[in-house]
């Protein structure tokens, strides 16, 4: 039995929190994966109503569960996400691009994962005023870049892809922050033989999502270019709709969809659920590993399949030309859990 909390959110995040619940009571009811799904509130309707953007009994039953899923939140998403990362130590953002049939993808053969480090940087938020200036403090460690890389190189290690990461970073311009995590990065490749080491500076990184984006396998960077090119990839191959995200450390895992509260769309059943729904997919992968349980990485496999049987056919929600309802889609992609 797995404990999932499930932080609802704002905008459309309770109709894609019920399509996420909906596939993962059909996992629980199909595949012998035994899942209790609990909810709890966080984001701007919380803070309305108890004061507190990440209340204490939000925080409570987290911890208690085996790992959280998070819809997205609005105005107060700092409050929560930034939060919860760094009081889990959740270090290592994962968001993988991939294509699938029938997305507006660049490339029909992109598959590529940013590891993105994910407790300091500029996100730190030292920000000051000096007289008429403003200033904010980067912070680079030799601990948290060693740690991101040496997730980096794992991850690319365990995939069938190219066994290649990109260590990206602007060390032309920034000599001592990124100097440091450029450096990191080479001395942890030389821990991983069988993985090759690419360098390239941010701008460059970018330029070539779009240039030859199939050419990548693992990128590692820092917080702020991470949070950036993930954006970017995800917009290659289809849109934020489709992009997963993970929040990783060594004891707990957050999973979010990449997009945002879509407050223009909330309440209309427009939102495509498959970010989320994906997202469940990493967790369960997460899981496998993190307890050695094959059975959440067959779930894993079969959630992927099933969301890439939705889209081969050409279904779709309102938000990417479709005509489908986001429950109408997400019955779709439970019809295919088999």
């Amino acid at each position: 039995m797995y404990r999932i909390s499930l932080i609802t959110g704002d905008g459309v995040g309770p109709e894609i929190s019920q399509s996420a619940t909906e596939v993962l009571n059909a996992i629980s009811d199909r595949m012998g994966v035994k899942l209790e799904v609990v909810p709890v509130e966080a984001g701007d309707g919380a803070l309305k109503k108890t004061g507190h953007a990440l209340p204490d009994s939000t925080i409570d039953a987290i911890k208690k569960s085996d790992a959280c899923l998070k819809a997205p939140v609005g105005e107060s998403a700092a409050d929560v996400i930034v939060v919860l990362r760094r009081m889990l130590d959740l270090y290592a953002n994962i968001r993988p691009a991939k294509s699938y049939p029938g997305m507006p993808a660049l490339k029909e053969n992109i598959d590529l994962v940013i590891v993105r480090e994910n407790t300091e940087d500029l996100y730190t938020g030292m920000e000051f005023d000096v007289g008429d200036s403003a200033v904010a403090l980067r912070t680079i460690s030799e601990r948290a870049s060693k740690r991101i890389a040496r997730y980096a190189f794992m991850t690319a290690a365990q995939r069938d892809g190219k066994k290649r990461v990109t260590c990206v970073h602007k060390s032309n311009v920034m000599r001592k922050t990124d100097g440091l995590f450029s450096r990191s990065c080479a001395a942890v490749a030389a821990e991983f033989g069988n993985i090759s080491l690419d360098q390239m500076y941010v701008d460059a990184c970018a330029m070539n999502l779009i240039r030859q984006p199939e050419a990548f396998d693992v990128i590692v960077t820092t917080n702020l270019f991470g949070d950036i090119l993930s954006d970017e990839a995800a917009q290659v191959v289809g849109g934020l709709g489709m992009a997963p995200a993970a929040n990783i450390g060594d004891k707990f895992a957050l999973f979010e969809p990449v997009h945002g509260a879509a407050f223009d769309i909330a309440g209309k059943q427009a939102a495509n659920p498959s970010s989320f729904i994906l997202s469940a997919k990493m967790m369960f992968e997460w899981l496998a590993m993190k307890k050695g349980d094959p059975r959440s990485l067959e779930v894993a496999s079969r959630i992927e399949a099933a969301v890439y049987g939705v889209v081969r056919d050409g279904i779709r929600t309102r938000d990417i030309g479709g005509d489908k309802t986001t429950g109408e889609f997400t019955r779709q992609v439970i019809s295919r859990l088999t």
